[in-house]
């Protein structure tokens, strides 16, 4: 680990404590409208506070919807819902421009993509030429209209949802716009406690609207915050050895990945590994990263960026049984050779 002075961890670690009372107002007030679904709203959170966006599927009526619009009801942002469907075009997002007779010139007219928080509903039910737009979005932060370059406001986050590709109408996603999201994270079914408090919920009066929390400035300072987390070096190459053995065609894949894995996990799976793996620490009141917070956040980082083979397929093997024989099979304190 970096050294740093002890005034500088001393400092760091009150201000994370100071600004995790905001955090657990956030939770508070989302749990007004949200029941369950604790790890869902955790993993958001996550890719607000470091900037990544998050890809959320399950089935329809699970609450991804309401969760991603409640969180923006916390927050002083804004918002603007998007939902995809087949006939939506590029121009849709991003804007276009149009001729103005009087004075013989184009304006821009600028799309719903200018908000600081961005919910692609149902984002896989659109072709090809969409999700194209997006990516210089979520990668550049900014979008292209005719000849002309906009930024887009600070900070800006994706929030996708989409349906399990098994369904009718949806296409998936291109592996080059897949790999833009820092989690994926699957959305299940309520236990059967929720469901009955849902119910409850959903046909009474229901609860009451939440309250703003945080602010825009408020969220690039914890995201200051998370960058400034120092990282001990046995972390680093904990994150580093649960990328590279993913990789089949290299020496340091481990033998299950060669058999079950077409592709492995590219280099921003380690980023996110370890930027996941800190806020997650700062989530929990910690100023430092462990091994435990990054084995924490594998299996929505490496979800949809290792691809299985037909062989995984016919033997029903999924990305997260191979993640989790991955997290059995690297040690927390081992080193790359």
């Amino acid at each position: 680990m970096s050294a740093q002075p002890a005034t500088d961890i001393r400092l760091l670690n009150d201000r994370i404590q100071q600004e995790s009372a905001f955090v657990d107002a956030l939770l508070a007030q989302a749990a007004q409208v949200i029941v369950g679904q604790r790890q869902m709203i955790e993993r958001l959170l996550i890719g607000l506070f470091t900037g990544g966006h998050v890809l959320l599927e399950g089935v329809p009526g699970l609450a991804k919807t309401l969760t991603v619009k409640t969180l923006a009801d916390c927050l002083q942002l804004s918002f603007k819902r998007i939902q995809f469907t087949p006939d939506l075009l590029p121009a849709d997002l991003v804007g276009t421009q149009i001729y103005q007779p009087q004075t013989q010139s184009f304006t821009v007219k600028k799309g719903p993509l200018f908000a600081n928080l961005i919910l692609a509903d149902e984002i896989n039910r659109a072709p090809a030429k969409v999700q194209s737009a997006l990516l210089e979005s979520m990668q550049e932060k900014q979008v292209t209209i005719g000849d002309q370059t906009f930024p887009l406001p600070v900070p800006f986050l994706v929030l996708a949802t989409e349906n399990p590709i098994e369904q009718e109408g949806t296409y998936p996603l291109p592996e080059a716009q897949l790999d833009r999201f820092m989690f994926m994270v699957l959305v299940d079914y309520p236990s059967a406690i929720e469901e009955r408090a849902i119910m409850k919920m959903a046909t009474g009066l229901g609860g009451e609207k939440p309250t703003a929390i945080l602010s825009g400035e408020d969220i690039l300072a914890l995201q200051n915050i998370v960058r400034k987390m120092p990282v001990a070096e046995h972390v680093y190459a904990y994150a580093e050895k649960l990328v590279r053995v993913t990789r089949p065609k290299t020496p340091e894949a481990v033998d299950f990945c060669k058999k079950w894995l077409t592709w492995g996990a590219g280099p921003r799976a380690s980023l996110n590994l370890i930027l996941g793996a800190k806020a997650r620490a700062m989530l929990g009141g910690q100023y430092h990263v462990s091994t435990e917070d990054v084995a924490a956040v594998a299996l929505p980082v490496f979800r949809h960026r290792i691809i299985p083979n037909f062989a995984a397929q016919s033997e029903g093997v999924t990305a997260d049984d191979i993640t989790r024989r991955i997290l059995g099979a690297v040690q927390k304190d081992a080193k790359l050779e």
